[in-house]
């Protein structure tokens, strides 16, 4: 909880493991996701928390194709 008694959200890694499981040593919850149709369904299931989202490019590639980004989570998209 924030001293102004809000709450923080929560930071995701998603995508490839090799390119997303050391986030998990800086607090962020890692989501691995290999496959495109992986992403996607990840992505769907991510909990309401979720304040952050940081994507690998193939993650990212997956999502531009057809899912919507959600408003209420900052994304962004780690550098090949």
């Amino acid at each position: 909880m924030l001293a102004s008694g809000g709450v923080m959200g929560r930071v995701v890694a998603l995508g490839e493991a090799v390119r997303v499981e050391g986030f998990a040593l800086a607090g962020a919850t890692v989501l691995v996701a290999e496959a495109p149709d992986a992403v996607c369904r990840t992505w769907e299931s991510m909990p309401d928390d979720v304040a952050v989202v940081l994507l690998t490019t193939n993650a990212a590639a997956a999502l531009a194709h057809g899912e919507a980004p959600r408003k209420d989570v900052l994304t962004a998209v780690m550098p090949p």
